[in-house]
């Protein structure tokens, strides 16, 4: 809806913001100059690092790059869309949004489907307190819940009569209800879709209730039941528990997602707060996306049974192509046979967070999965790995992290040394060779070869066609790439995005072949294939201390005329020379 609000009221309204009045009521700011200074609370440091600047209207942190203003701020610190920051800084302001009729008309409805739910939950809570909700009660005693964490998640329960909601609810939010089909007019009369449930409400960031869930006390051939979709609840990107989450903790800094509703609400009753679930039968990307609106760090957390193992694959596949430098993703497998609600009450809460902390990371999880069933001493097997492993790597975005797993991949893949010198008591391999032909042969070392820049590019271009957009879009940005430029230009120009297609390109494109003929001319060493990818991984995402080395360079060269803020940098860039080991 962002579209629906006029650029020059954001404009006037960002100017009547004071943005270190704002960041200040939420973290602690320190006073460095005509700015602020504070440890940055969209990652863990310990050296301040997250700048304010009220007198130009942004924040930045040299820690994490967080950068914005103060819708941007609100947006990220709340976890609240464009148009619900602008609200809240708007009621800050003392202004009004000047929505257009038909917004103003969308919103009323949505205002009012969230109404008939947030009836339609105090119902729900009011019941298990009644009479009828008795077996109820006893069902969540016997589930180990108390009353206060009952009221914190706001746990109900629909009575079985079919049609108690609809006859409670008052007149004018009959029709909401049958319009998010918390009712249903299915057979021509007006009947509860929730009926001898125990009821879980699922409530968005501004808490207010836009969906329910459904444990069933009876014999139902579902055990749980979901609200349908309507305007104001669209399960793929749902995050039942964030509101409580952020209730309990302000300031979060991770997530635990797990399966359940009673996952989610045993943890805090065991005083893990940062509990959530997504709704539905995978973490797909849109849940993750709403999970990294909230934090940077994710540790999923899945059953240890072949259906766990699935889901948490999934999770990880859809996780690669938003993966980004300063995010961390780990998964923690349970036993199997349990799950958080019954391993943290056999366990305890201690021991549960113990092991959260030593939770797998993303890049762990993926190559032990991927290697499963392989003997890596053997070249066949290294292949099957790297065949597996690949295409998930290329589906993340460049980055230090994808670079990283790469040379992971290339590490453990490699393996020529690793069967040329395997421990001695294994002599069966050297023992017979292949068809005893290399048993006495002397080990030979590789020479390694240092080519420049342009001809490592070129030869990962002739192995690695789909590197082009990376080269081009580097070549572009120096004069020191002209004939890898040039390649990389007509492979994007003639769409070739395999070695084989480039082979038979070249093979039938006289004019390409006169073009390249020379392209190698003086090399009198060809580096291995794997060498030649990774010294181009190399160029194509410069480490972090490269990048540190220059921006330290930089500053130097420019001393005399340095800020504040840049002459705090230089001093933090310069620390961390002395102390390579000291973080953040």
């Amino acid at each position: 809806m962002s579209g629906l609000i006029p650029q020059r009221f954001v404009e006037d309204l960002l100017d009547r913001i004071d943005l270190g009045e704002l960041i200040g009521s939420r973290i602690t700011l320190k006073k460095a100059g005509a700015n602020y200074k504070a440890c940055c609370p969209f990652h863990d440091e310990k050296t301040p690092s997250f700048n304010v600047r009220p007198d130009k209207g942004f924040y930045h942190c040299f820690g994490c790059g967080a950068h914005g203003d103060a819708i941007s701020f609100i947006r990220e610190f709340e976890g609240l869309g464009f148009t619900e920051a602008v609200e809240e800084l708007a009621r800050r302001a003392g202004m009004e949004v000047p929505y257009d009729q038909a917004a103003k008309q969308e919103m009323q409805q949505a205002r009012t489907l969230t109404d008939a739910l947030d009836f339609a939950g105090k119902f729900y809570h009011s019941a298990l307190a009644s009479q009828q909700g008795a077996y109820a009660r006893d069902y969540l005693k016997q589930r180990g819940l108390d009353d206060a964490i009952i009221e914190q998640y706001q746990v109900g329960f629909a009575p079985g009569t079919g049609t108690a909601l609809y006859e409670a609810a008052p007149k004018d939010l009959k029709a909401p209800l049958l319009e998010t089909k918390t009712v249903s007019d299915k057979y021509g009369k007006p009947r509860d879709l929730f009926r001898n449930r125990v009821m879980f409400p699922i409530r968005n960031t501004r808490g207010k209730t836009i969906a329910f869930g459904g444990r069933t006390l009876g014999d139902d051939k579902a055990k749980y039941i979901n609200s349908p979709e309507s305007d104001v609840f669209h399960k793929s990107r749902e995050i039942y528990g964030l509101h409580e989450a952020r209730q309990a903790i302000r300031q979060l800094d991770k997530l635990l997602v797990v399966e359940g509703y009673m996952d989610v609400i045993a943890l805090a009753q065991h005083g893990i707060h940062y509990a959530v679930a997504t709704l539905g039968t995978a973490t797909n990307q849109d849940s993750l996306t709403a999970l990294l609106r909230q934090v940077r760090h994710i540790v999923f957390c899945f059953d240890g049974d072949q259906a766990g193992f699935r889901a948490a694959d999934r999770a990880m596949e859809n996780a690669l192509e938003l993966m980004a430098d300063g995010l961390h993703l780990q998964f923690l497998m349970l036993p199997q046979g349990e799950d958080p609600d019954t391993l943290v009450r056999k366990e305890g809460a201690e021991a549960f967070q113990k092991r959260i902390e030593g939770a797998t990371p993303l890049s762990r999880y993926l190559f032990d999965r991927q290697s499963e069933g392989l003997d890596l001493q053997l070249p066949e097997h290294r292949g099957e790995l790297r065949a597996r492993a690949e295409p998930l790597l290329n589906k993340m975005p460049r980055s230090t992290l994808r670079d990283a797993m790469w040379h992971e991949m290339l590490r453990l893949c490699g393996g020529r040394n690793q069967w040329q010198s395997r421990p001695q008591g294994n002599q069966s391999y050297k023992a017979k060779g292949w068809r005893g032909e290399r048993q006495n042969r002397p080990t030979e070392e590789r020479i390694d070869v240092k080519l420049s820049k342009d001809s490592t590019l070129c030869l990962a271009l002739l192995e690695t066609p789909e590197l082009a957009t990376e080269v081009k879009a580097l070549a572009d940005s120096t004069r020191q790439l002209e004939q890898a430029g040039r390649f990389a230009r007509w492979l994007l120009e003639q769409d070739i995005r395999t070695r084989k297609a480039l082979v038979a390109g070249l093979a039938t494109d006289k004019q390409a072949r006169d073009r390249f003929y020379n392209l190698f001319d003086g090399l009198e060493h060809i580096p291995a294939r794997d060498s030649t990818l990774a010294a181009a991984r190399e160029l194509l995402s410069p480490n972090e201390e490269a990048a540190r080395q220059q921006k330290l360079a930089t500053l130097l060269r420019n001393l005399a005329t340095l800020s504040p803020e840049q002459r705090d940098e230089l001093r933090t860039l310069s620390a961390g020379t002395l102390n390579p080991g000291t973080e953040g």
